[in-house]
């Protein structure tokens, strides 16, 4: 005991609290069968509570924005407290949210009630985050999203976009948010709605990777450009830095061009490609009109347009390409194999060059490996994905061996190796995409957790495991389980992120927003009744709408309170509608009365001692007569 409180000092033990601290040392009796504690298993368990322990009102360093895959959503969790937050509805109606229920999130959505969220990206500002944007790909249904972190709610979302099957390859952000980049998964004839029989796949069908472009002021996007590729498989990217800009790199598996049962027509070459995507050689090549136009969209042809994309033998079936901080090396892993190779930008220059090509697929050249790559690094079975410290340290996932592997970029040393528990795919470090990492944390996004938390049946819980790499070796500190299902994640300083808490009175420039009670009223033209609504401290005004059956209702109701949290919800029985509205907000709500009767409407938000008391009717009337409606038996 005396050990810990040298070891650590009183005042971070005090954080802790005495009733904490001896139930950590009381665990670690019964788990040890009655046996006292040994000094080094008291110290590890100490540390590592300490190491992640946030004190009730304190905050966390970091903000941890990880996907939630075919959820739909991305969750907010803190770092290194590894507590959720909150949820961000993107791709999928949320009920707690209201999201998907009004006519703005509604028209977002389009006809899509679901999505696969892959690969969330904080944009950048000279290769570092700077807090603006967060944009997630939607592997299912070819779409990318943007959420602004001012208010943590998503504002676009683009597609489904054309030419692309399966928006895999994304969502990855070059250093000044010029571009999201992303690639498609699956190949398919173009232009889409062509069918050709998948005995003519190696020639008839096609994958792009595209160029979605970012507005620098208001972060809209609209698709810039696309390259045409052969139909290869693409998985994973990222964008150049430093000496590296104005390049991207993206892996691919079935360079076979194989159908069928892929993991054995796939797998059948020792080696599959990254693609070094040159984006501002595509950007020039649209500006001087050569591209194509296919479905609305320019597309490049690598056989008409050179420079713009190279391949580069890769260890077979890649899953990640990840870009050095520096900007110099690109490192490739394929989870067949034991090794990872880091492949030097500057040979990779030098090599288009002198045209050190050792073949081509479709007009793109093939780079000769051997004049690109620095090293092949022996990582251990199943290497992944690669992130990056703050001293020039590589950290590699293992997927097979369920560990990850820290390694010397330059010397090409192994230098540690933690397990995990288990089957790790992505991993992000503090900051660890962009030009200055911040080192101290490590989140192991693991995808199977059987055997380390409370039983809940056949659905359980992916792990993400929080590792502190601020020494020589790393240090598992803390387990946290998530919802369906984590892929990537990103982890942010906080204190460069300044979200509001309300939406101030005098930005809301809905033409539709009342702000007092005189204003509210409920107009009729024809069969369309629109309301002004306001919520407030304890109602919703007004308390009663009187409609007839069939007509088409359109609520614009405004939350005028300017106090942080609270926030009101609209939810009318048996309609299926539930809005939720912030502070300073407005929303509209559009439905057709089609069902006569008496329909209550309240605040579904707890908001005030009288929360109970907010609400109001919906009176449908049947044939135009309120007295027609009888009582059922």
């Amino acid at each position: 005991m005396n050990a810990i409180i040298e070891k650590y000092g009183k005042t971070r033990l005090a954080w802790l609290g005495a009733g904490a601290l001896f139930t950590l040392i009381l665990s670690l009796t019964v788990v040890s069968c009655n046996k006292a504690p040994s000094a080094e298993e008291l110290g590890g368990a100490a540390e590592s509570a300490v190491a992640s322990y946030v004190a009730p009102g304190d905050t966390d360093e970091y903000y941890l924005f990880y996907s939630g895959g075919h959820s739909g959503n991305v969750y907010v969790a803190g770092v290194p407290s590894m507590r959720h937050i909150s949820t961000i509805p993107v791709f999928a109606p949320y009920p707690a949210t209201g999201y998907g229920f009004d006519a703005e999130s509604k028209k977002m959505l389009g006809d899509y009630t679901w999505g696969d969220v892959h690969h969330p990206a904080i944009s950048e500002t000279k290769g570092d985050y700077d807090g603006r944007w967060l944009f997630v790909n939607d592997n299912g249904n070819n779409r990318i999203a943007r959420i602004d972190l001012r208010d943590f709610k998503t504002k676009q979302i683009l597609g489904p976009v054309p030419n692309v099957s399966g928006f895999h390859g994304g969502s990855f952000v070059t250093p000044n948010t010029e571009y999201v980049l992303a690639a498609s998964r699956f190949s398919v004839p173009l232009p889409k709605g062509t069918v050709a029989p998948i005995e003519e796949y190696a020639t008839k069908y096609s994958g792009v990777v595209s160029g979605i472009k970012v507005d620098p002021a208001s972060g809209e996007m609209s698709v810039g450009f696309q390259v045409l590729t052969p139909p290869f498989n693409w998985d994973l990217g990222d964008a150049g830095k430093g000496p590296s800009d104005g390049w991207a790199f993206w892996t691919s598996y079935n360079t076979e061009r194989a159908t069928g049962k892929l993991e054995v027509t796939s797998t059948q070459k020792d080696r599959d490609y990254i693609a070094a995507v040159n984006w501002k050689a595509a950007e020039k090549a649209v500006a001087e009109g050569k591209a194509d136009t296919i479905s609305g969209v320019k597309v490049i042809d690598p056989k008409k347009v050179e420079g713009v994309i190279y391949l580069i033998p890769c260890s077979k079936s890649p899953h990640g390409v990840d870009v050095s901080p520096d900007g110099k090396y690109f490192i490739g892993s394929g989870k067949l194999q034991s090794i990872t190779t880091a492949y030097n930008v500057e040979k990779m220059l030098t090599a288009i060059q002198k045209k050190d090509f050792s073949g081509n697929e479709d007009g793109i050249p093939v780079l000769n490996y051997d004049s690109v790559k620095d090293a092949e690094v022996n990582v251990g079975l199943g290497p992944l994905h690669t992130q990056f410290d703050d001293q020039g340290y590589a950290y590699t996932s293992l997927f097979v061996e369920s560990a990850v592997a820290k390694w010397k970029l330059g010397t090409w040393e192994v230098a540690d190796k933690i397990p995990v528990s288990y089957n790790i795919g992505h991993l992000a470090t503090a900051e660890g995409d962009t030009v200055n990492p911040d080192g101290k944390y490590l989140i192991a996004l693991n995808k199977l957790s059987h055997g380390r938390h409370l039983n809940v049946g056949p659905s359980q819980p992916e792990s993400s495991q929080l590792i502190n790499i601020s020494g020589e070796k790393m240090k598992l500190v803390y387990d946290a389980f998530t919802e369906p299902e984590p892929h990537y994640a990103q982890i942010i300083k906080a204190d460069k992120l300044k979200p509001i808490e309300v939406y101030p009175k005098e930005e809301n420039k809905n033409p539709n927003a009342v702000w007092d009670v005189k204003d509210t009223k409920v107009e009729r033209n024809g069969n369309a009744v629109t309301v002004k609504m306001i919520a407030v401290r304890s109602t919703l005004e007004p308390t009663k709408i009187e409609v007839n059956q069939g007509d088409k209702v359109t609520i614009y109701i405004t939350n005028i309170e300017q106090t942080t949290d609270e926030l009101h919800g609209f939810g009318l029985g048996e309609y299926n509608i539930n809005v939720v509205i912030d502070p300073g907000e407005t929303k509209t709500i559009e439905f057709v009365a089609d069902k006569p009767g008496i329909f209550p409407y309240y605040c579904t938000n707890f908001c005030s001692a009288l929360h109970q008391e907010m609400q109001g009717y919906l009176l449908v009337k049947p044939g135009g007569s309120l007295a027609a409606v009888k009582a059922p038996k």
